[in-house]
């Protein structure tokens, strides 16, 4: 690689000072040290990947929400960590959507699914909110489903009874951690390919 190549990239992946914001990637999950490392967190865990691979942080707290304001493959985005709680996360988002004037389908929801094993990705164009919180407050305020969406898997209940709060709010085993991390990295590739509108090359490379 050249150092034309190596400028090349730090100018298209780097915190760019102005532009309009064309994205808002949003990681879901609960905001507070005691929910850091559960499974309802793998949104704000890839988000927080995907600042770092950006050499930013997601520290301005705007939209009831942190955010970061960077450029992804020549785009400009919002990383977006809403601060709502899970169940309100759509407040967060929509205020962001208005204020940029971004449509619903130039944002992209990266959040936990509990049908999909830990380490498995799904991209999906659009689609009904499935029973997770999160996406059931987001389609509901922006009243739309034909948004991207990144599910990260991690993992099905011990069994049926099993409380499902208890589950998603519990911790991740190292074995299943280092599932996520791998997922996360993979899930930051499928963001910068989406941002180009190359959704289905993500699809076909990530999905399981």
């Amino acid at each position: 690689m050249s150092i034309f190549d190596v400028f090349d990239r730090i100018s298209q992946n780097s915190p760019a000072p102005g532009g309009k914001i064309e994205y808002v990637i949003a990681g879901l999950g609960n905001p507070g040290m005691e929910y850091d490392g559960s499974r309802h967190n793998a949104g704000f865990f890839t988000i927080d990947m995907l600042a770092e691979q950006l050499g930013t942080s997601i520290s301005r707290l705007r939209f009831k929400g942190k955010t970061a304001e960077v450029t992804i493959e020549g785009k400009r985005c919002l990383l977006l960590k809403p601060t709502t709680y899970m169940n309100n996360s759509g407040e967060s988002i929509v205020q962001a959507l208005e204020f940029y004037k971004v449509d619903a389908q130039k944002l992209i929801v990266i959040y936990d699914d509990i049908s999909l094993d830990p380490g498995k990705l799904r991209i999906r164009r659009k689609g009904s909110h499935g029973g997770h919180n999160g996406m059931r407050s987001i389609v509901e305020l922006t009243g739309r489903e034909d948004f991207p969406r990144i599910k990260m898997g991690v993992g099905k209940k011990p069994h049926p009874d099993y409380d499902l709060a208890k589950w998603v709010l519990g911790k991740f085993s190292k074995e299943d951690a280092a599932l996520l991390k791998e997922a996360a990295e993979n899930a930051c590739e499928c963001v910068k390919l989406m941002v180009q509108g190359k959704t289905d090359e993500a699809m076909n490379k990530y999905n399981s």
